[in-house]
């Protein structure tokens, strides 16, 4: 057993921790883009684009996201090589589109709901001054939408924190790689072990607090009485 000090392990963290939080930082901004886009799909007039955000809503959110990391990682290559283009991925492009488009999905239903939970007296107002579908959506539908999408965006967020720890598997050092590594080195499992949660639970508050402010910039939207 290496004689190794607590102390001794952050330094080797933490390296893993900022790969955990790239990867949450980006594949929370792009889930949230493919979020809206899916979601509003999903209530588009174009059956085309309909059907499309149907099916990308259905096939992500009813398999597991280790085999969408494993399939983007190692069975998109061999795709790529039966049609002679290289289709291979970096660990972190894979790790980031993979939750990316996971969370995205779920977060597309949490969009399509918000958007047909507004009132349809507001709908019907707009009707009534005569305004464009599109000037419908950006201009009533989505302010108000909006705010209320927040609490179930925070907890996909968090979901996606907990998740980055799937990309060790694809030999990517997060945290949890990190982590295995140092104590398949120092068999000191309780104490480091112990500190990645508490590096996760620092980083899942860190997160709510931002979503919270987040949250409290868009309620300004939400309209009085609401």
């Amino acid at each position: 057993m290496n004689e190794m000090t607590w102390t001794d392990y952050l330094p080797v963290l933490w390296e893993g921790a900022w790969v955990t939080i790239q990867l949450t930082f980006w594949s929370t901004i792009f889930g949230a883009l493919l979020s809206f886009a899916a979601g509003l799909g999903k209530l588009s007039s174009n059956r085309a684009l309909r059907w499309l955000s149907v099916a990308y809503i259905e096939v992500f959110r009813g398999t597991s996201l280790l085999v969408q990391l494993f399939w983007l990682y190692f069975a998109l290559p061999l795709v790529g090589e039966a049609i002679g283009v290289n289709l291979r991925l970096p660990p972190v492009v894979a790790g980031i589109l993979a939750l990316s488009l996971n969370i995205g999905a779920y977060g597309a239903e949490v969009v399509r709901g918000a958007v047909q939970a507004v009132a349809r007296s507001q709908y019907e107002a707009a009707k009534a001054l005569n305004c464009t579908r599109r000037q419908t959506l950006f201009r009533i539908a989505l302010p108000q939408a909006i705010p209320e999408m927040m609490p179930p965006f925070d907890n996909l967020a968090i979901q996606n924190l907990k998740d980055t720890a799937l990309v060790s598997l694809i030999s990517l050092a997060d945290l949890a790689m990190r982590a295995e590594q140092l104590r398949n080195y120092t068999q000191d499992s309780p104490t480091i072990y112990t500190l990645v949660i508490l590096m996760y639970f620092g980083m899942a508050l860190v997160l709510t607090a931002l979503m919270r402010l987040l949250a409290r910039g868009v309620g300004r939207w939400r309209p009085a009485g609401r």
